[in-house]
This record gives C-alpha cells, structure tokens and sequence, in this order.
C-alpha cells in the first residue's frame, strides 16, 4: 500500500497513523465478514492517506486532543472510501488502484450490495466522526459530505457537454466548483479538523480553523488537477486504472478545457466529446493532449493553488518550537501534491 506515511515529511505522525489504521480495520461484533473484508480491500488498496493525515497535522498543531483525531482521521478516510464505492458503481469501473471494484466481483456482489456497502460506509464514518466528541465537527462532516453529493450530481449533469469557444471560460469556472465540490471540501474539512478541535465547545471559530481550510481548500483543488493530468500522462499500470478515463466518460477536465481553447476544432477530440468513445479515438485523444501546451497549463495552475495553500499557513499565530516540524511537514505535503506521479 502507499501511503503518506512511508514519506519522510509524515514521519512525525507516523505511529498516529497505525493508530487510524487499526482503528478501521477492527472488526466489530456481529457485523457481516463481506463488510470486514470490503473494509480490509479498500484499507490495502493503495491509498494515500492524505486526509486523515491532515486531520492529525493539524490537531499537533493545534494541541487538540489526540484521542478525538484519532477517531475524526479514521472516519474522514472510511466517508472518502464510501464515496469512491458509489463512484466505481455509478460510472461502472471496475479497476481503482489496480484492484478490482466491489461491482466488479461475481455473485453474490451486485449493484444492491455494493449500494448497501458503501451505505454501511457512510454509516460507519459517521459513528466514528461521533466519537470525536465535538458537535461543530459533526456539522462540517454532514456539510462536506452534502458538498460531495452536489458536487457528484453536478459532475453527471455536466457530462458530455461540448462548451462553444466562447463559453470555455465559465467552463473552467465551472470545473472548479465541481473539484472544489468532489475533492478539495473533504481536504478543507479534514485540514480544519484540528483547529476545531483544539477550541472550547460551542466557541466561535478561531483564526486557526479559517486559516486551515483555506489551506486546504487550495491543496484539494492543486491535488484534483495533478489528478487530471496524470489520467493523462501516467500510464495505466500507475494510475490502476484505464488513461483517460474521465475523458471516456465525457468529462471536461483542466487539460481538455486547456487544449480545447488552442484548438477548439480539433477532430480527433471533438469526436470524442460528441460521442465516439472507441479506444482507438480515445487512445488518440489521450495522446494529443498529453503532448499538447495544456499538460504544462494545468501543472501551473496546480502549482499556483499549492503556493496559495503555503501562504495560508503564514497566517496561523506564532507557535511553539514544539509545533514546527507539523507546519513543516504540511509545507512538504503541499509540495508533494504537484511532484507526485501516482
């Protein structure tokens, strides 16, 4: 599995991390071993950690209660994973991460049990969100994930619409309130997470928590676009999973939205987003682009949000020198996100 762990800039929170990870992987009385063993797949499916890494930064730096992040970072990844389950069955993937999706698993698995799986998900989240203890987290947890389904209905309502050259700018505008939806509010929430924590109950919001989302928000937003260029640029045996995937789905991405403003006529690309979603067209599409201006584009918009993200972080209070090595390790995981080529 990779993990953010096995990179030195979370070293710090490294034994922290176990504790995330074992606290998912127990096995509670009387629940369904396909569950357990959904929970074992997506636990050993390569993910990153990225969110409740973010949410245990944060409490270090804040000097919240350890314990409660604990539990707040397990069910920030467990509502992550939910969303993922729901998205392979709705777009119909069968490979993530190079493992084989829930519906793509013979009988008994089904489209009814991957629904009711990734439910015991969200459901499972939740509870564990709950034993944080803290009822303003709870309120940015449900709002998040409310965020997420309105961004996933705006994402299927958007698909396989062809912008006209005038309209490529609201397009991207668009783009950006569908990632920050998707992605970046479930990293903005786990960013702020700490800050949350760390004050009295039923307080106002401190500086520290504004502070944090933005960070956040940036670095969802720069993670989702190296996102879309890597489905690019990567190739299938690192992605785990099919190039050019959203553009198999009629999704309009930064580096077509890019490509699209140089060359709104090109063929090969138009065919694709009228319809023709044959793999040699496809496979074309994805090689145009990927040679195009619009990789090196995308990459600089990213890399605009991570040094937004960085510049957040110069508004938190000063802090003891106990605290630096968290600000340092969220500097590095900025950086991280547009070196990264998985």
């Amino acid at each position: 599995m990779i993990e953010l762990a096995a990179l030195s800039f979370l070293n710090v929170i490294h034994d922290d991390l176990a504790r995330v990870e074992a606290l998912i992987l127990e096995h509670p009385h009387g629940r369904h071993e396909a569950i357990h063993w959904a929970v074992e797949l997506m636990a050993g499916s390569g993910g990153k950690r990225l969110r409740p890494a973010l949410v245990l930064l944060s409490s270090h730096l804040c000097g919240a209660d350890i314990d409660r992040a604990v539990f707040m970072a397990a069910a920030v990844e467990m509502l992550h994973a939910a969303t993922l389950i729901h998205d392979d069955l709705i777009d119909g993937a069968l490979v993530r991460r190079g493992v084989e999706t829930l519906n793509a698993r013979p009988h008994p698995w089904s489209p009814a049990t991957t629904v009711l799986t990734g439910d015991y998900f969200f459901a499972y989240a939740a509870h564990l969100a709950s034993q944080a203890i803290n009822v303003q987290l709870m309120q940015r947890f449900s709002q998040a994930l409310m965020t997420i389904c309105d961004g996933e209905m705006r994402q299927m309502f958007d698909k396989d619409q062809q912008p006209t050259t005038s309209a490529l700018a609201q397009a991207r505008d668009e783009y950006e309130r569908r990632i920050y939806a998707k992605t970046a509010s479930l990293i903005a929430m786990s960013a702020e997470a700490g800050a949350v924590l760390a004050q009295p109950d039923n307080c106002v919001d401190s500086p520290s928590a504004a502070v944090f989302h933005a960070y956040g928000r940036e670095l969802g937003i720069a993670f989702q676009i190296v996102d879309d260029v890597l489905d690019f640029t990567a190739d299938e045996e690192t992605l785990g999973k099919p190039v050019g995937s959203d553009l198999r789905h009629g999704l309009l991405t930064l580096p077509v939205l890019f490509f699209l403003e140089d060359r709104p006529d090109d063929p090969v690309v138009g065919r694709v987003l009228r319809g023709d979603r044959s793999e040699a067209t496809i496979q074309e599409a994805v090689r145009l682009i990927a040679n195009s201006p619009a990789i090196e584009q995308a990459n600089g918009i990213a890399r605009r949000h991570v040094q937004w993200a960085k510049q957040a972080l110069d508004d938190l209070p000063a802090l003891e020198c106990s605290s630096a090595p968290y600000r340092t390790a969220l500097l590095d995981l900025a950086d991280f996100t547009v070196r990264r080529r998985f």
